[in-house]
């Protein structure tokens, strides 16, 4: 085949229409340079038009930060927050008619019996805010929280419920939560990604990574898992025989590759590629230096209960602190293992919710006591709470009663809490029934809650959008109201 020849084929392979719409895709492209390289907080949020309308849209926020706290598995709310004394006097009565009819659970069949709160409660702090003994640590800072008694959500099982309260929406594909806020706002650090993922508890959620991928946002807007034993990051360290000069020479080189794929073919996805690569070479050494809770003082680790060099929830508290002072946008935690159901003693509200709650209580509790003396609980927002909640009866399996002391998944009513970041201390908003199985008062649907942390972040949900598959998406769905009973 002669010269001319091979030339007209290589014209033919590129005029195609793929080529073509990736080309319409430059101008935009171009607008998100700045961002993808640099996120930093004077550069635009996106390359969307409907995201940087989301900028315009902006008022003055209240929090610039996120913690978020997520017991997977949706630990009981009637045996830590929503004291109900009504609920101990029906112990083991039968489950009313009305309490089955017409409505789905994920395991009870028949008529369970009725079970009363398996913890001991309290009021504590000047708000009198009810906590049971299974927290004695954070009993000292309810007057910093404010409670969400009555959220509610149409999913019962742990994944679709996960997906619903992470990216908005039961299944798999839209952006999470963090990646929606990195989107938005970048990150303050050019060293560290805006949205880390640290998890604990043996296992990450039911729902996989999916619940911080950055579905059809940039992919640089997903979130980097870190672990708190061995290297943060995977393949973080250069190889043997290879210098970092060596490291650096080759990132440009790839990167000059990239640069040129973009000038022909114009994918957006290109300049997320080099960023990526810009992002992972400044993480070699950023990474392991706040990664590094053995430089802490010994009192910070009293404080916390914490452990260098293992694995644990206390050490990613710590880490959460150290990232979010570090200029992290959006930290989330994730905690196996709150999913109990009574069909062993690991599962059971009388010794694994125990445990469990051993675990946590010193943790969050120093968390908030740490943020608020540094000066970072005023524009840092923390956010607790599981998928769902549990009923008021006892779980049954085909009629039979399990052999411990369990609860079934239950989406009707259950309890979250937040605190700094403009959420106002020491209050309780919503309340449900005497036995805890519906919300009568001041209900929030999973949607009102990411508006509100969307609000607090100083972003209008309904606003705050992404153009996909012909249609502007956004974190909140079709719905969401915010709190403003909690904004301080």
């Amino acid at each position: 085949m002669d010269h001319q020849s091979e030339a007209q084929i290589r014209r033919a392979a590129l005029n195609t229409r793929r080529l073509f719409l990736r080309q319409g895709l430059l101008g935009m492209g171009g607008l998100a340079l700045g961002t993808l390289m640099g996120c930093g907080t004077k550069t635009p949020p996106s390359s969307s038009t409907a995201a940087s309308l989301a900028q315009a849209y902006r008022f003055a926020p209240r929090a610039r930060r996120v913690i978020y706290l997520h017991m997977a598995g949706a630990p009981s709310q009637l045996e830590l927050f929503d004291y109900k004394p009504t609920l101990a006097k029906l112990h083991g009565q039968d489950c009313p008619p009305s309490l089955l009819d017409g409505k789905r659970f994920a395991f009870i069949q028949g008529t369970p019996k009725m079970l009363g709160p398996q913890a001991t409660f309290g009021q504590y702090g000047q708000s009198g805010a009810w906590v049971s003994d299974l927290l004695p640590h954070f009993q000292q800072v309810v007057d910093e929280v404010a409670f969400l008694k009555a959220v509610h959500t149409e999913e019962f099982n742990h994944a679709p419920a996960q997906l619903l309260f992470q990216t908005g929406s039961p299944r798999v594909g839209r952006p999470s939560m963090g990646s929606w806020v990195t989107y938005g706002l970048g990150s303050e650090n050019d060293n560290l990604p805006g949205f880390i993922v640290l998890a604990s508890g043996g296992q990450i959620p039911s729902a996989g990574k999916k619940l911080w991928g950055s579905g059809f946002l940039p992919s640089i807007h997903q979130g980097v898992q870190c672990r708190t034993e061995g290297d943060p990051v995977l393949y973080l360290q250069d190889p043997d025989g290879i210098s970092r000069n060596l490291r650096r020479e080759s990132i440009e080189t790839i990167n000059a590759i990239n640069r040129a794929q973009y000038e022909q073919l114009g994918d957006p996805e290109t300049l997320t590629r080099i960023a990526q690569y810009e992002m992972a070479f400044r993480m070699q050494t950023s990474v392991p230096e706040v990664m590094d809770i053995s430089k802490e003082p010994d009192y910070i680790h009293e404080l916390y209960g914490t452990e260098p060099g293992r694995a644990s929830f206390a050490n990613d508290c710590l880490l959460a602190r150290r990232l979010v002072e570090s200029g992290v946008r959006f930290v989330q935690l994730y905690n196996w293992g709150w999913d109990d159901h009574g069909t062993n003693r690991d599962t059971s509200l009388r010794h694994g919710l125990v445990e469990r709650c051993k675990k946590i209580d010193r943790p969050i509790t120093a968390l908030i006591l740490d943020l608020k003396q540094r000066g970072l609980l005023e524009d840092t927002l923390v956010v607790w709470g599981g998928e769902f909640g549990r009923t008021p009866m006892q779980e049954n399996r085909g009629g039979v009663t399990m052999p411990f002391f369990g609860r079934d998944h239950h989406g009707e009513a259950f309890t979250m809490w937040m605190a700094g970041g403009g959420v106002k201390p020491g209050v309780s908003y919503g309340e449900t029934d005497d036995i805890g199985y519906r919300g009568v008062k001041n209900r929030l649907h999973v949607h009102d809650v990411q508006a509100t942390i969307l609000h607090l972040l100083g972003l209008q949900h309904e606003r705050f959008t992404y153009p996909f598959q012909g249609r502007d998406f956004r974190l909140t769905d079709v719905s969401g109201q915010v709190a403003e009973a909690i904004v301080g």
